[in-house]
C-alpha cells in the first residue's frame, strides 16, 4: 500500500549516508516529533550535490499508520513558493524520515529573539516575510484541492531561504500527530501564546485558529517580541495586550522593534499591526479570512476601523498562561524554541464538565541552532 501513497521513497542507506549516520554534527534541531538533520545527497549526473533537511518522526502507534502515510502523501503534493517543499520519505520500523528542501538561513525566531541577533532584519525583509506567510496560509486554506490547517503557525516554523523569503514549514505534522490517539480525547496541538481561545474549549482546529496564530506571528515580527514575554514588565507581559494599549493611545511607534532604529515605513507598520490585532480577536467569527488578510497587506482592500479592543477580549486569561511563563526556556537553551504543547481536552459531553490537562513538550522540530 505504501507505493500508492508516495511516488518517491528514499532508501534508508542513502539518508544515513547523507547525514553521516545521523551525526550530532549534522543535527539542526529537535522537538516532540523527533530530530532534524542536514543531509547532503549526491547530485544527478552532471549536477552538483543537493543539500536537504531530514526530519526523523517517531510513530509508535500501528493503528493509524496508513492514515499517517496518506496525510504525508497529501503534504508532498502541496506546491507554493512560501512553503517548505516536502521532497520524499523513508520508513524504517516505526520511524518515518521526511526529506525537505534545506533552508540555509534558518528559522525566523532566531533573527527576532536572539540577543545579540545574527542579523537585524530590515523592515522590507520583515514585510516580505509576513506577506509570504500570509500567502502560504491562503494557499493551504483556500487554493489547494483540500483545506489544510497548519495548526502551529509561529516564528520558529517560518524558515528563511537563500533569498530571505519566508517559507512556512511543518504544515500538516500537527494533524499527523493525532492519528492513533485515544478517540475519547481531543488532542490540541500548538504553542501557548498562539493558541486561539476556542481551541481550549472545543479542541477543534480551524482555519480561523490558524488566522489567530498568524496574528500573533505578525505582531512579533513587528515588535521583535514573543507573544508572551516573561522578562517584560507586567503591563507588557502579553504582547497583544500591550499592542492594544499602545494602539489605543495612538503610540504605535512604541511597539516597533527598537533594533530597526526608526527605519521603517510608518503606514506599512500600522497596516501590519492593525491586521495582527484583527486576527487576534477572541471571537473566531470576527477574525478575517486569510484571503482578506492578503488583500489588506497588499493594499487591495480597505482596512476596517480599529479603535479599541473587543469588549470580550480575553488575552490575559488564555489557558495555560501561568504555566507558559514558568516553563519558558532560557535564552541560553540552544536548539529549542518557544515550547509547543499537546493539550488533552476532555470530551465536552463529559458530565464533569470540560477540563484541560496540560502537558508541555517542545513539539515539532525547531531549528533555533541552525538551518532547516
Amino acid at each position: 500500500w505504501e507505493v500508492k501513497y508516495w511516488p518517491h521513497r528514499f532508501p534508508y542507506a542513502e539518508l544515513r549516508a547523507a547525514t553521516k549516520g545521523f551525526s550530532v554534527e549534522h543535527l539542526l534541531g529537535y522537538g516532540g516529533f523527533g530530530k532534524v538533520y542536514k543531509g547532503v545527497l549526491p547530485g544527478k549526473e552532471g549536477e552538483g550535490e543537493e543539500v536537504v533537511a531530514v526530519k526523523c518522526v517517531s510513530h509508535d502507534s500501528k493503528q493509524g499508520l496508513k492514515e499517517f502515510m496518506a496525510e504525508i502523501s497529501s503534504m508532498g503534493r502541496l506546491r507554493h513558493k512560501n512553503l517548505v517543499h516536502l521532497r520524499g520519505w523513508c520508513r524504517k520500523g516505526t520511524e518515518l524520515m521526511l526529506v525537505y528542501d534545506y533552508m540555509p538561513n534558518g528559522s525566523l525566531d532566531r533573527y527576532l529573539f536572539d540577543d545579540p541577533p545574527r542579523v537585524v532584519l530590515s523592515w522590507s525583509q520583515r514585510s516580505k516575510i509576513i506577506r509570504g506567510v500570509a500567502s502560504a496560509l491562503l494557499y493551504l486554506h483556500e487554493e489547494w484541492e483540500h483545506v489544510v490547517i497548519h495548526r502551529d503557525v509561529k516564528a520558529s516554523n517560518v524558515l528563511l531561504d537563500a533569498d530571505m523569503n519566508g517559507r512556512l514549514g511543518d504544515f500538516g505534522l500537527a494533524k499527523l500527530y493525532e492519528h492513533g490517539a485515544n478517540p475519547s480525547t481531543t488532542r490540541v496541538v500548538g504553542t501557548l501564546g498562539y493558541l486561539a481561545p476556542e481551541l481550549t474549549r472545543t479542541g477543534k482546529a480551524t482555519t480561523s485558529s490558524d488566522v489567530f496564530a498568524f496574528g500573533a506571528t505578525a505582531l512579533e515580527v513587528v515588535c521583535g517580541r514573543r507573544p508572551i514575554e516573561p522578562k517584560a514588565m507586567l503591563e507588557e507581559l502579553v504582547l497583544v495586550d500591550w499592542v492594544w494599549d499602545r494602539w489605543g493611545a495612538g503610540l504605535v511607534a512604541d511597539v516597533v522593534d527598537p533594533r530597526l532604529g526608526g527605519d521603517y515605513v510608518k503606514e506599512e507598520v500600522e497596516t501590519v499591526v492593525r491586521v495582527g490585532l484583527m486576527c487576534s480577536h477572541p471571537a473566531a467569527a470576527a477574525r478575517p479570512s486569510m484571503r482578506d488578510v492578503v488583500r489588506y497587506l497588499d493594499g487591495d482592500a480597505r482596512l476596517p476601523e480599529l479603535s479599541s479592543p473587543p469588549a470580550d477580549y480575553e488575552g490575559k486569561s488564555q489557558v495555560g498562561f501561568d504555566d507558559y511563563v514558568h516553563s519558558y526556556p532560557s535564552s541560553s537553551f540552544e536548539k529549542v524554541s518557544s515550547p509547543s504543547v499537546v493539550l488533552g481536552v476532555r470530551d465536552v459531553a463529559d458530565p464533569a464538565g470540560p477540563g484541560v490537562q496540560r502537558s508541555y513538550c517542545p513539539l515539532l522540530p525547531v531549528s533555533s541552532g541552525g538551518s532547516f
